[in-house]
């Protein structure tokens, strides 16, 4: 083919090239148009990024001088005393913006890896316009940054319940970190969590959240022990109320008849699991509508284990329970993991008074929304916090972190903060009253699936009382 008929696809060519990227950028624009005004602004910074990396790289110090030759630029040398011009490489982006601000891949290369990307994090972030960056490692070779633009620890979210069962149900999903990124608990396996954080900060609207999500599930059941109510008809779980088996309010006797009631549940699994599950320890099947998840949260924990002190006989009466109400609840931590029980307890601090550390101390999930003291973090998210300063709970008092909430990390050292969603109330009443039919007691759940005449065939419930709220046996 000789270069004039090649040249007489040049027109044919450059339309094509034309159209494509008239395509390209008509797909961009729709995009654009179609997104809402913090996606653009993402998208208007991943633009900047990109058209400006390759200067930025040299001046952040992540870029390297390749000074050998390629074999073309070798070939196409005439001049034999005047080297090749070096090169100068920087790793190559991939660049995606998402509301909170960019999701962004690069390649290592050689002295330029992990480390030097983490510690040019700052000028990136300034370059960027960045509240912050991060670097984690993203595979052999490959790094990945993440900049937020907005912060999602003062920005507020609201989580609009599917009202479809969960495709996991042991994933807790807790909200966001503070680089925009979904943040979730495996609670398979685990025998108690713990949520700690002043009043009004949102320990009650992370666990409403946690109901709501499971609640299409018939594989999960709940009983709550409010100790900021008297009747399940007021307080924060009020929109719940009819998908829970069971709920008792602040009164202590009524409190230890709930775990008295759930302690012979978990005595009659563990006789009947063999035989019924075929294994000794639930997970290894995971749970069922039949053998369900049975969640037990006690908002306000320390109402239940109040240490009461005189010598009166109403006194004496209610140091009694509350010492027979830790031990039950230890009971449960202590040995209902296997047989599928999880208890949640909530409390403004999780320390000592408040929460008995026999308790608290075997509970491998906890939490802290704001505190004021730093005995509280502590008691809250154990001694590893005191290295961590930044992440402390202290610093969440001011009313732009309510509802933010503060872990240990899963799988690596340090603690992360969590922007956890609110849920309106009219999503909780849709999601009960679509739920509501699934409500069963675990005890009843059991009893089916034993043989009649057999010894372990319990009773563990009495009829729901007149208002159709289940009662404690």
């Amino acid at each position: 083919m000789t270069v004039n008929e090649l040249a007489t696809y040049a027109p044919v060519v450059a339309v094509t090239i034309a159209t494509v990227f008239a395509v390209m950028g008509a797909v961009w624009l729709g995009r654009y148009i179609a997104a809402d005004s913090m996606m653009r602004a993402s998208m208007r910074q991943a633009i900047r990024v990109r058209r400006g990396w390759k200067r930025l790289a040299q001046m952040a110090g992540l870029s390297v001088t390749d000074k050998m030759p390629t074999a073309l630029a070798s070939l196409t040398t005439t001049d034999a005393d005047k080297p090749p011009k070096p090169r100068v490489l920087t790793p190559v982006l991939k660049v995606k913006p998402d509301r909170f601000g960019l999701l962004v891949r690069a390649n290592c290369l050689p002295k330029v890896g992990l480390e030097e990307f983490q510690k040019a994090a700052r000028f990136l972030a300034d370059a960027w316009r960045c509240t912050r960056v991060s670097v984690q490692p993203d595979g052999p070779g490959r790094v990945l940054i993440r900049g937020v633009r907005v912060d999602p620890l003062i920005t507020s979210t609201e989580h609009v319940p599917s009202g479809k069962p969960p495709k996991k149900l042991t994933t807790w999903n807790l909200g966001l970190d503070e680089y925009a990124q979904d943040v979730a608990v495996d609670l398979a396996e685990v025998p108690g969590v713990t949520v700690a954080g002043l009043p009004g900060y949102g320990k009650s609207s992370l666990i409403n959240r946690f109901i709501c999500d499971c609640a299409p599930s018939p594989a999960i059941q709940f009983a709550v022990a409010d100790g900021k109510v008297t009747s399940s008809r007021v307080g924060d779980y009020a929109d719940l109320a009819d998908r829970l088996f069971a709920f008792v309010g602040s009164d202590l006797e009524e409190g230890n008849k709930l775990f008295q009631r759930l302690v012979d549940l978990r005595e009659a699994r563990t006789l009947a699991m063999k035989d019924v599950l075929k294994t000794k320890d639930m997970w290894h099947v995971g749970a069922t509508a039949a053998w369900p998840l049975v969640v037990l949260i006690m908002d306000e924990a320390h109402t239940y284990f109040r240490d009461y002190k005189g010598s009166d006989p109403k006194t004496k009466k209610l140091a009694a329970l509350a010492a027979e109400n830790a031990r039950l609840v230890e009971n449960l931590v202590k040995m209902g993991r296997s047989v599928g029980i999880l208890v949640i307890l909530t409390s403004q601090k999780t320390t000592g008074d408040a929460i008995p550390t026999f308790i608290r101390d075997v509970c491998p999930v906890g939490l802290s929304f704001a505190q004021k003291t730093a005995e509280a973090s502590v008691a809250a998210l154990g001694e590893a916090i005191r290295d961590w300063p930044d992440a402390n709970p202290i610093h969440l008092q001011d009313p732009a972190y309510v509802g933010v909430a503060v872990m240990q990390h899963q799988g690596r050292p340090g603690f992360i903060r969590i922007r956890t969603p609110f849920v309106a109330e009219a999503d909780a009443v849709r999601i009960t009253a679509e739920t509501a039919h699934l409500t069963r007691d675990p005890a009843e759940l059991l009893n089916a699936q034993l043989p009649g005449g057999d010894l372990r065939r319990i009773r563990l419930t009495k009829p729901a009382s007149d208002d159709g709220t289940p009662e404690a046996a």
